[in-house]
């Protein structure tokens, strides 16, 4: 590597799931073959609990660790605001990080609605920042890889969309966390799990136009505490190019540790992706002679990312996805490039909150209803 390669300050705010996979994201860039497009200094990590706080900073590779998010906007070192927060703590850190002219990389939900969604991303791009909201799947190779596939419409016309996201660490009826109780989490499975299927099918498949959907709480008291999110939903939902599926999604599905299912149909083929076999497309192609689906194992050099790696035969993992998605945020960053298509930026976390308030208004009305999205008033980077 050379001495030469650009350097970037990066401040975070939060230390649990999110933060330690970000984390490791920004040190390994440094080991990637090839000239980094910048070189992640890991400046400061913020959060409320001290001690937690701390181990973090020391086992994550951070200088130093603060209770005050507000110490990352101002410091000077810090060119690039990671927040892994909670979802309460998206809009404000995330707006006044950009309006300090730092770039910024905020987890998915974008925000609690998608109201609170277009103001953060509307600021944001006010800012002229580069902006990128936490859909990490984008950048799993059999992903990037189906959306090969479908730009070159290899499966044809797309007819049909099923995806589901399982879980099951919910059904402990003694849990109570920030992630059951709106306030601070804005919905329950619907945000949590159903957001990461509807980028994807937006993603891949394109905009989607109408829902008809159900949400359901099961659990509606957790030690000592009512909750007054979402447990599941169903939705039937219709895209703009004609096509139509479901999305599901439950935190309360036994058996189901992290499963995350996407099927498209379409006139000349199907492929099926599981993120719990994260290295394979089922993939069927009506012009092939044998019937049924074929493992395509994502491999080889030229399948997307795997340049990056190990030899043909050697799998990645989950954790890989979240340096490609650094990688792509850096690049945009050095050459001044977009995020978008391929990386999803604020104006996709925006798009994805208004299908999710859509599911709940068609669960609240019990009819079928209308996605709109709003325009830019301010254009996006």
């Amino acid at each position: 590597m050379s001495e030469e390669t650009p350097t970037i300050g990066v401040g975070m705010l939060g230390y649990a799931f999110m933060g330690k996979a970000h984390s490791n994201a920004y040190r390994t860039i440094a080991h990637m073959p090839g000239q980094p497009p910048l070189l992640p200094e890991l400046v400061t990590i913020a959060g409320r609990n001290v001690e937690a706080l701390t181990e973090a900073a020391r086992l994550y590779g951070f200088e130093r660790a603060v209770t005050d998010w507000r110490e990352l906007v101002s410091d000077p070192r810090i060119g690039l605001f990671d927040n892994s927060g909670p979802n309460l703590l998206h809009a404000e850190p995330t707006i006044l990080a950009a309006q300090a002219g730092k770039h910024v990389l905020c987890e998915k939900p974008l925000g609690l609605d998608a109201d609170d969604s277009y103001e953060i991303w509307q600021r944001v791009a006010e800012a002229g920042v580069k902006h990128m909201c936490g859909y990490n799947n984008r950048f799993v190779p059999a992903i990037r890889y189906a959306r090969q596939l479908l730009e070159a419409n290899d499966l044809g016309e797309i007819r049909h969309v099923r995806a589901r996201y399982l879980q099951s660490w919910g059904a402990d009826e003694g849990l109570m966390t920030w992630r059951f109780d709106n306030a601070q989490a804005g919905s329950g499975a619907l945000g949590d799990l159903g957001a990461h299927i509807i980028d994807l099918a937006r993603y891949l498949v394109g905009e989607i136009t109408t829902v008809s959907a159900l949400t359901r709480t099961f659990i509606t008291e957790r030690a000592g505490h009512s909750v007054d999110v979402d447990d599941a939903f169903e939705a039937t939902v219709e895209y703009e190019n004609g096509a139509f599926g479901t999305l599901e999604a439950s935190r309360l599905a036994p058996g189901r540790i992290n499963s995350l299912v996407l099927e498209v149909n379409g006139s000349k083929g199907s492929f099926v992706f599981n993120l719990e076999r994260l290295n394979e497309l089922q993939l069927h192609m009506n012009s092939s002679p044998h019937k049924g689906f074929q493992t395509v194992l994502m491999t080889e050099p030229e399948h997307p990312f795997l340049n990056f790696w190990y030899p043909p035969g050697h799998t990645l993992g989950w954790q890989d996805s979240f340096t490609h998605q650094a990688h792509h945020l850096l690049t945009a960053i050095r050459e001044d490039g977009a995020v978008g298509p391929y990386g999803a930026d604020l104006e996709d976390g925006y798009r994805a909150a208004e299908v999710c308030d859509a599911i709940v208004r068609s669960s609240a009305s019990g009819r079928r209803e209308e996605v709109s999205y709003r325009a830019s008033e301010v254009g996006s980077l």
